[in-house]
């Protein structure tokens, strides 16, 4: 089995996350694409993040309707900050017999060099890179191990989603009604 891992901090997941992460599920030769949320960006601020179980909730119900998406709790056992390549390791001795590749925006070739062995990613597992609108052509846009896939161009931001939310203005349709219901009635952000 051919799995894709989208890292993100998914606070909250939201329709750009959804809809690239399903494009490149129904268009790749991925079997599946896992939402693996992280506990803590080492490149984020842990205080604006809500806790890891809810923002796992927010993904499980925004993707229960697709067997072609799921979500892992993976690194909500691991050291904190989580680094992909810590992740990835764990996560290929727990499933052996699977092929795993990281799904990452296109923005993140630019400082893809400085990931935590950044070199062990590409031998061992590769990255599929999705479009980001503004990003200059980097060395890794010609790596063997990197494959540029077709996706829509979406400049959905989580921050400012929590921005409406804290303003008590809507996020209809900017996140999944399921999601949407969750975060009104547990009063996520406020």
């Amino acid at each position: 089995m051919k799995i894709g891992l989208y890292f993100g901090s998914f606070n909250p997941v939201h329709v750009g996350h959804l809809i690239t992460a399903n494009t490149i599920a129904e268009n790749s030769d991925l079997d599946q694409v896992w939402f693996v949320v992280s506990p803590h960006n080492p490149h984020k601020k842990k205080s604006s993040l809500l806790h890891e179980f809810d923002r796992f909730d927010m993904v499980r119900l925004a993707i229960a309707d697709n067997e072609n998406l799921s979500v892992s709790d993976i690194e909500f056992n691991l050291s904190k900050p989580s680094y992909t390549i810590d992740t990835l390791t764990y996560i290929q001795e727990k499933f052996p017999k699977y092929k795993f590749q990281i799904l990452i925006g296109e923005d993140n070739l630019t400082h893809f060099h400085k990931w935590k062995n950044h070199e062990q990613i590409l031998e061992y597992y590769g990255v599929l890179v999705y479009p980001r609108e503004g990003t200059p052509q980097t060395k890794f846009h010609d790596h063997p191990k990197i494959k540029l896939i077709e996706a829509p161009l979406l400049n959905i931001s989580a921050t400012y989603i929590r921005k409406l939310i804290k303003e008590k203005k809507s996020i209809r349709y900017l996140v999944a009604h399921e999601v949407e219901v969750l975060i009104q009635s547990k009063k996520f952000y406020l």
